[in-house]
């Protein structure tokens, strides 16, 4: 498979009767948009410029102009774009017209964390079912969903019409699962495991691993240390003296001043 197809992502535009391929680094910004579209239908506002949606997403407004363009949506001259029509557009490319389910895999401290969290309904998605190996977590009930084993995986992904899985289990655990949740046909999977996945042509992953989003701000800390400390001579100008005036009369021989010490 060549390098543009792979760094593309087919969708169905607004009308559903022809297909997009967008960039990844396009798809990846839909999101941040969409929330901004949000946020502004929240205070009331019927449109938004180009430079004030990009400001909110935190985006460059030609950038943003571009990938909005790939949508077949440019917006109206001293206008801007109407934020109900351009919510509806981005959230149709983005396949949230329904409610997603999605299953939770590792029920540890991260799993109840992510099973309790309320932002994912009003994003378009609804935690649909837990599992875990754990004897202390199996029954337990959070959210109303019950935290079933591992080996009701297939039935329950069926029943449940689950396509999309959360991995957040121990790493020596997470290709065993993941090869479950495949076999039980779930095809996107966002894995929180420190580790990489083997999966099969057709089966999206999308890695996400804290302590490496950490080491990465752990970079450009230790290089705005490293640029505060140091101190090259180069960056310090000297002033040459042209013409130096004699030495004074006054000064007796034998007699240095400080530099002059240093080089005696």
């Amino acid at each position: 498979m060549s390098e543009d197809k792979r760094q593309t992502s087919r969708r169905k535009t607004s009308a559903g009767s022809a297909e997009l391929d967008l960039p990844e680094a396009t798809v990846a910004r839909l999101p941040e948009y969409l929330r901004a579209l949000h946020a502004l239908a929240e205070i009331g506002r019927d449109t938004v410029s180009s430079e004030d949606l990009a400001a909110a997403a935190g985006i460059n407004a030609a950038k943003l102009r571009k990938d909005l363009s790939q949508l077949g949506s440019y917006g109206t001259r001293g206008v801007g774009y109407d934020v109900e029509l351009l919510t509806s557009q981005i959230s149709t490319v983005l396949g949230l017209t329904e409610n997603r389910a999605v299953a939770l895999v590792g029920i540890g401290n991260l799993g109840h964390a992510l099973a309790g969290y309320a932002g994912f309904s009003p994003r378009g998605f609804r935690i649909a079912a837990l599992f875990d190996i754990d004897e202390g977590r199996l029954g337990e009930t959070i959210g109303g969903l019950l935290v079933r084993h591992v080996s009701e995986i297939a039935d329950v992904v069926v029943t449940e019409g689950i396509s999309i899985a959360m991995l957040t289990t121990p790493p020596h655990a997470a290709q065993p699962v993941a090869d479950m949740l495949v076999e039980a046909g779930v095809t996107s999977i966002l894995n929180f495991a420190p580790c990489v996945l083997s999966v099969p042509e057709g089966v999206d992953v999308r890695k996400v691993d804290l302590a490496i989003e950490l080491q990465i701000l752990s970079f450009h800390e230790h290089r705005k240390a490293t640029a505060r400390t140091a101190t090259p001579e180069s960056a310090s100008p000297k002033t040459a003296s042209v013409n130096p005036p004699p030495p004074s009369p006054a000064t007796a021989p034998g007699i240095a001043f400080s530099d002059q010490a240093e080089n005696a």
